[in-house]
């Protein structure tokens, strides 16, 4: 008597968004940053709301009390209080909307101009290339920073001009990045099929290139947002960043620089924020860098 047993069901191959996120994963380290940028991800939006909403948690951030004024951490005020007797914790809370508002924000910007920038040069190439990447590298020329730091001081200090200048100034790496995708994506074989069926060259380029071209460009987005919070947090301390009473991270540190013998919490824990802020960005970018690479031993 044949007994017919049914044949295993074939194995569904994951698609290149699942096996990254299995390789993503697996790498712990970028797992526990990836849970520390969601977490500051939620602080920056429910502070945000709480802000413009009028309600003060877990205290009012610009509330003056100069009769509790470089207090120590203690039980009322967790963090201790500045010079004007400003509650630390509430500043640094309701301050982690605005450095990571110009981060995500001045990422945008500059992926924006830098993606559609390396596509034309990459896709089109010859003179068009050489053109516009002579101008790139004569924008790399120039140290960042100082580029920001002397477009807001003549700009003014705002947040808006914050967001755009680092945005327009900081998208070149991007640019040469995507350039250097697309050199290679248009060799191919399926865009040399879509340009012989007589496709247009932006059909093209957003349909067919730009998307294989996508995993490298999150990395470099991931790992832009905490050169522009860094940036932002520098600009706010030497006085050219947000202005007070609005509560950044970097205006935090500089007000209490002058206390910094007396008043060590006025550095600590604001420079605390920077750092695990911009090294969770960094770590959880490396992770993402690591599972979309294409010749990755575990792909």
């Amino acid at each position: 008597m044949i007994i017919n047993t049914p044949e295993p069901l074939a194995l569904v191959p994951a698609s290149p968004a699942g096996r990254a996120w299995r390789r993503f994963r697996d790498n712990k380290i970028g797992m526990v940053a990836l849970g520390v940028v969601l977490l500051l991800a939620l602080i920056g939006v429910v502070f945000f709301t709480l802000n413009h909403l009028g309600i003060p948690f877990p205290a009012d951030p610009d509330a003056t009390n100069l009769e509790r004024k470089l207090l120590a951490p203690n039980a009322v005020n967790w963090l201790g209080t500045d010079n004007l007797g400003r509650d630390v914790l509430s500043r640094l809370l309701n301050g982690a909307h605005i450095s990571l508002t110009v981060g995500f924000i001045a990422v945008f910007v500059s992926l924006f101009i830098g993606v559609t920038v390396g596509a034309v040069a990459g896709y089109f190439g010859k003179w068009v290339d050489n053109i516009i990447m002579r101008i790139v590298d004569a924008i790399m020329c120039f140290p960042t920073f100082f580029l920001i730091l002397t477009a807001v001081a003549l700009l003014g200090p705002s947040i808006i001009n914050i967001v755009v200048v680092i945005g327009l100034v900081s998208w070149t790496g991007t640019a040469r990045l995507v350039r250097a995708e697309f050199l290679t994506l248009r060799e191919t074989s399926y865009v040399q099929a879509t340009r012989a069926l007589g496709q247009q060259a932006p059909r093209i380029i957003f349909r067919h290139i730009l998307p294989n071209a996508a995993a490298p460009i999150l990395v470099t987005a991931v790992l832009g947002v905490p050169d522009a919070i860094l940036a932002e947090a520098g600009l706010s301390f030497l006085g050219f960043g947000v202005q007070p009473p609005q509560a950044t991270w970097g205006n935090i540190i500089a007000d209490g620089k002058t206390y910094i013998l007396d008043a060590w919490w006025l550095i600590l824990f604001p420079g605390l924020a920077i750092l695990i802020a911009a090294l969770s960005f960094y770590l959880a970018g490396d992770a993402l860098r690591q599972a979309v690479e294409t010749r990755s031993a575990r792909q």
